[in-house]
């Protein structure tokens, strides 16, 4: 059998502070005889010597590009726009298999360089399931970050933090003025973690998942003073929130987190707006009479970003010793394949 090079890349965004591969979970895959390089990275939570110290290999940041062919890329978000051409087999959530803006130009470079995706967000199990994933985290922190906004207690630009400190920030928040608030998906991995943050933040919010949505009472979401939309739809559903919703006079609705960060495709149930918003600028005012605030971060968990970073390597490292012979990975493969077929055909 050959032995598996997994390379661990340091992640472009300037605030992705978390990783697929936490450094205890790395000594596993060594001891069980993975090969596993790691790129150097001034902003992963872990530095590269706790890495070195369990027996990884090391070598500069973005150098994957002239990795062994054989080595498999591992990451978690976007990679940078060069090179033109992708050889390598690399894992990470590449986004595009739903016509999310640049998923063209993702599967083209694919396409160009012979390589393939290994999309985290397909790796499921026979029913489905997502394997390794992030979305406790993005709820709570969704919550936790609306909670702060509403009560004018949200500290600009964010930063990373723990979760002690941050569920302290959300107690000092508590005595302030009452609000009522509503979980959409609730019933999900980023619904509970949304009901958790605001457990945290002593509110108790109304909690709406496929039986509430299947016929949407708007007027009851409207009626809410904070919504968390954590809801990933698989396949077209009307909108949660329409521009004529925003302009309606009597919204009592104030602030929106969009948990999901979906924009752009066309399975989006939140159109109303265009863009994600960012650390430096959390906060984006989509209405000013009467006034409505959108946080819109598609990298959440990276603001918690140890305790994210635990709990999904946690869940990927089994998967990542039996690849890429396991079922999982098998349906990730022909997941990309399907994909990239449709993209040959537009």
């Amino acid at each position: 059998m050959t032995e598996l090079h997994l390379w661990l890349r340091h992640e472009d965004r300037a605030t992705e502070r978390r990783t697929p591969i936490v450094p205890s979970d790395a000594r596993r895959l060594v001891a069980d005889g993975v090969r596993l390089t790691v790129e150097e990275s001034p902003q992963r939570i872990f530095p590269v010597e706790e890495y070195e110290a369990v027996g990884c290999r090391t070598a500069p940041a973005a150098s994957w590009v002239s990795a062994p062919e054989d080595a498999v890329v591992l990451g978690l978000k976007e990679l940078p726009a060069r090179p033109d051409g992708l050889a390598h087999r690399h894992i990470f959530f590449g986004h595009a298999y739903k016509r999310q803006p640049g998923a063209a130009d993702l599967l083209g470079r694919f396409a160009a360089g012979g390589g393939a995706l290994f999309d985290l967000e397909y790796l499921v199990d026979d029913k489905g399931r997502r394997l390794a994933a992030f979305g406790f985290w993005a709820g709570y922190l969704g919550a936790a970050l609306a909670v702060l906004q509403h009560r004018g207690r949200l500290p600009v630009p964010l930063t990373p933090t723990g979760k002690q400190e941050l569920d302290e920030t959300l107690r000092s928040a508590a005595g302030d003025e009452e609000f009522t608030a509503l979980v959409v998906g609730a019933l999900g991995r980023s619904g509970r973690g949304a009901r958790a943050g605001f457990a945290a933040a002593g509110v108790d919010p109304t909690c709406w998942d496929l039986e509430e949505t299947r016929d949407l009472d708007r007027r009851a979401l409207l009626d809410h003073d904070v919504m968390v939309n954590a809801v990933l739809a698989t396949s077209p559903v009307p909108p949660f929130l329409r521009e004529t919703d925003l302009d309606d006079p009597a919204r009592r609705l104030r602030t929106l987190c969009d948990v999901t960060c979906d924009v752009g495709s066309p399975l989006n149930v939140l159109p109303v707006y265009d863009r994600t918003t960012e650390w430096a600028e959390p906060v984006r005012r989509l209405r000013e009479d009467p006034p409505l605030d959108l946080i819109a971060i598609d990298n959440l968990p990276s603001l918690l970003p140890k305790e994210s970073s635990t709990d999904f390597s946690a869940a990927l490292l089994p998967q990542l010793l039996d690849f890429p012979a396991g079922g999982p990975w098998v349906r990730c493969l022909d997941r990309f394949h399907q994909a990239s077929e449709e993209f040959r055909r537009v």
